[in-house]
């Protein structure tokens, strides 16, 4: 079986070469050409010798790197891309351009257990983790790769579930050795998994996006299941702990439902639960999906709430949505058709 070394760090670069029979430094050596010069064949790696890049080869190693099977270009520009995972199925990447902001929407899971009643990804249930040289190999793989400005972890799957693959993604990214990002280039989303959320809050420091979509316990329970393990109040006492005020980011996402979530009751339930938390929220249409009960508001309603939460001094703005003709727009993602 094919051993990755996309997804390793200096340390475990360095076992590699003692298997091998390399000297240690050969593990910066490695490092550099896999995450900065960004090659795909262990026979680029020049400055290794020719006997030591063969036997990486016989050893069982490879760069790790699966192209896209497919790609799907929306008419406002987002491409959405198709890969194979290593536990043989397939998850989706989403490349949004946007002048000079160039974000990759990845994926840290294929499928996803968490049944939010209104993502497609949910729908699909969960299949298995990615490897952090899986996810890794989304932002490598791509033509745009070297254009990328930000990436964001709301792809498929809950990257709160595959917490140390996510940890080892967002190492590569910004340590000086991997591709050397600030880490405000980069959000991870949760629907809030208290435990590994504010573990990933003491060990990065990376934006974070929470997916909130209704104030009210038991509403919110009929929409997303996760509720019932981990209550919003819950999530909301727990991010109080820490400091948002300087440089990261606090964002919670709200997807807009008509009759659901879109009441002046709603706004000052949302007022009240995050009085005093410095952060702000995405308002988020909803995209139809088949056979859903749950239906999109008018852009003046998306309007008259953005105000609304201003006005009860939130910090709202409206994400505009992109690649809906193409299914890559928030809550579309989903391979189950393609299985």
């Amino acid at each position: 079986m094919e051993k990755w070394l996309t997804g390793l760090s200096p340390a475990e670069l360095k076992a590699v070469a003692a298997e091998v029979g390399l000297k240690p430094f050969a593990a910066r050596q490695m490092a550099d050409w896999l995450y900065k010069k960004r090659v795909s064949d262990i026979a680029a790696m020049t400055n290794l010798s020719l006997a030591a890049r063969e036997r990486l080869v016989e050893a069982g190693y490879v760069v790790g790197r699966i192209e896209p099977t497919e790609v799907q270009v929306s008419v406002d520009g987002t491409k959405k891309y198709l890969f194979p995972t290593l536990g043989g199925r397939s998850i989706e990447a989403v490349y949004i351009p946007d002048g000079d902001r160039a974000t990759l929407c990845v994926s840290s899971q294929a499928g996803c257990k968490m049944g939010c009643r209104f993502c497609m990804t949910g729908r699909q249930g969960f299949q298995h983790h990615l490897t952090a040289g899986e996810i890794m190999n989304q932002v490598l793989a791509i033509p745009e790769s070297e254009r990328l400005t930000n990436i964001v972890f709301m792809g498929m799957g809950e990257p709160m579930d595959n917490l140390d693959a996510v940890l080892r993604a967002v190492d590569i990214l910004t340590a000086e050795w991997g591709l050397g990002w600030s880490p405000t280039r980069i959000t991870v989303s949760t629907v809030g998994v208290i435990p590994a959320m504010e573990r990933l809050l003491r060990e990065t420091k990376v934006h974070l996006a929470v997916s909130l979509h209704d104030p009210f316990d038991e509403e919110r329970r009929e929409l997303m299941p996760v509720q019932n393990r981990y209550p919003i109040r819950e999530v909301v006492a727990a991010l109080r702990k820490f400091d948002f005020a300087h440089q990261r980011r606090l964002s919670f996402e709200y997807i807009v439902f008509d009759g659901v979530n879109d009441s002046p009751r709603h706004v000052e339930g949302l007022a009240r639960l995050l009085k005093g938390l410095d952060c702000r929220i995405n308002l988020i249409r909803f995209h139809a999906i088949p056979d859903s009960p749950l239906n999109g508001v008018s852009p003046e309603r998306m309007r008259w709430i953005n105000g609304a939460l201003n006005a009860a001094g939130i910090t709202t703005t409206t994400r505009a949505s992109r690649g809906e003709d193409i299914f890559a727009a928030c809550g579309l993602l989903s391979t189950l058709a393609e299985k």
